[in-house]
């Protein structure tokens, strides 16, 4: 048996996502979540190799950590996204064991884990809501949740999990009501439990500033020119030239455009309906996604291949975004909203999850140009800890163009993290779908003091091909949302308001009225 600090996320994420079924009231999407907004405070307890044991903290000042509150809105939701990291108290927000290995002091364990951190940053103790799940079946024998606590310190009754929490030095400050309304044993309530460093200085106020570091990341976002190809061989070549020059500029990542594939109809030998057109070009998804795949190791870059109509196992088309890593790896984004025109001309069907890409520069969120007007979408990003969401664009017209560039900085800002679009220019006289482009790629920043001074960290010219490269520092996002001039994911009002999100896979999308867009059967129009 040993304890294992998250040093690694990429290391430890598919070790949470085999033990996943064994941790109660979770999704994947939470727990990765937790583990890349505050990973020094994410422990796993390993027994041969398996995770059987596992706890998240983060760090909060002392009036949010002490101030009435449930689990919801002092979790951000489960996800961990309230963590300050100039807070003075660490706060415990989950700790799950599994049942299988339970008496071997695993929970002591992971406890003592949480006590060397706060040692170890200085802070002033560990407050949590911790349960009481025998209260439900003594409810008749007491006069409410504070008089069973009452009853459980003096020996009257017995609760495991007070009586472990107080054994482990934990003092009870009081009672939370409608804490977790999940915990039926619980009744929801819960009792603060604190625990206080006897090394910190408790009637010092905290003076802690979060250091301006460097976490440079190198982007690449190509605006691509349309244009007709003699067969599938010349088009790669078209994009293995913009990945090759990226590499030589050492970018991490480049970014293409959405249906930046559009370009293989043009040596079709007749023109095709939208729906054959669509039809024909999910043809090329293997193909496409083993080369860009190969380019992405050779050229060491991850690539974010724009998007490719792909057919589905049940005979739908969706609209793809290929995520092709460095290290050999391939994620797939579908795009969650088709636009009027993608469900009338082509009769594309909208995906039914979002969630962050683990890389080795971190976790990304992709969103496919008219998902980045949904702001739900983005904020979930965020919320699993994404500092860079990658938005490859297809737009006919400057309204449309600016519908997504307006939204792109609007979700940099509410986000506080990067925003990187890439579009289609030029025109294909030969393909339906690519009559007119409008573009103007970019990368896009939060407008605060460290960041470039309109909130734009480089974009291209206007309706012409090139390659725009800039680079930006993770490390300034968390400064911003730490001591920012505004921190808009720390000031979320989670007792009013948060995001559901349905992990069910038993969607039925409601169905779209058939009434043709205006324009033309172009991909989207933002």
């Amino acid at each position: 048996m040993r304890n294992a600090r998250v040093k690694d996320v990429r290391s430890i994420s598919a070790l949470v996502r085999r033990a996943y079924d064994d941790l109660p009231a979770y999704t994947q999407g939470e727990i990765r979540g937790q583990i890349n907004n505050f990973p020094e405070g994410c422990f796993v307890a390993l027994l041969d190799d398996e995770m059987v044991g596992y706890c998240a903290s983060m760090q909060l000042p002392e009036p949010v950590a002490f101030a009435d509150h449930n689990w919801d809105e002092i979790s951000g939701n489960g996800y961990g996204s309230r963590h300050d990291p100039n807070g003075d108290w660490l706060y415990g927000y989950e700790m799950c064991v599994d049942p299988k290995v339970r008496g071997v002091r695993i929970g002591r364990r992971l406890y003592e884990e949480r006590r060397a951190l706060a040692e170890e940053r200085d802070l002033n103790g560990i407050v949590f809501g911790g349960r009481m799940p025998h209260y439900k079946r003594n409810k008749r024998k007491v006069d409410g949740p504070q008089d069973y606590l009452d009853q459980v310190l003096a020996g009257k009754l017995h609760d495991p999990v007070l009586r472990f929490q107080l054994a482990n030095g934990f003092e009870p400050e009081r009672v939370f009501e409608n804490y977790l309304p999940e915990d039926k044993r619980s009744e929801g309530n819960a009792v603060m439990m604190v625990w206080r460093n006897p090394y910190a200085e408790q009637d010092q106020p905290a003076k802690k500033r979060l250091p301006r570091g460097v976490e440079a990341v190198r982007v690449a976002t190509c605006q691509l020119q349309a244009r007709a190809v003699a067969d599938y061989e010349e088009f790669m070549r078209a994009i293995e030239y913009f990945v090759d020059v990226a590499s030589d500029y050492e970018s991490d990542f480049i970014v293409f455009p959405e249906m930046f594939t559009l370009m293989l109809l043009s040596f079709e030998k007749k023109e095709l309906s939208p729906v054959e057109a669509i039809e024909r070009l999910s043809e090329y998804t293997p193909r496409l996604k083993a080369d860009i795949s190969d380019f992405a190791m050779r050229y060491n870059i991850n690539i974010i291949a724009g998007s490719h109509p792909t057919m589905m196992d049940d005979g739908d088309i969706h609209n793809v975004a290929y995520v092709c890593l460095r290290d050999g790896s391939v994620h797939e984004q579908e795009k969650i909203h088709p636009t009027p025109n993608e469900r009338y001309w082509w009769n594309i069907k909208g995906g039914d999850s979002i969630d962050v890409i683990q890389t080795d520069c971190g976790p990304i969120g992709v969103q496919i140009c008219y998902d980045s007007e949904f702001p739900e979408l983005s904020r979930r990003l965020a919320d699993e800890g994404a500092r860079i969401i990658f938005v490859p664009f297809c737009t006919d017209s400057r309204q449309g163009y600016l519908r997504v560039r307006y939204c792109a900085q609007a979700r940099a800002i509410e986000n506080q993290c990067y925003v990187v679009l890439s579009g289609n220019v030029g025109n294909l006289p030969n393909v339906a779908n690519m009559d007119i482009q409008y573009a103007q790629s970019c990368i896009l920043t939060p407008c605060d003091f460290p960041f470039a001074r309109d909130g734009i960290a480089a974009e291209a010219s206007e309706n012409v091909e090139t390659l725009t490269i800039s680079d930006i520092n993770l490390a300034d996002l968390s400064w911003a949302r730490a001591e920012g001039t505004v921190r808009n994911l720390a000031d979320r009002r989670f007792d009013l308001y948060r995001i559901e999100w349905d992990d069910s896979k038993t969607h039925t999308a409601r169905p779209k009225p058939r009434r043709e867009p205006i324009g033309t059967h172009s991909a989207g129009g933002g």
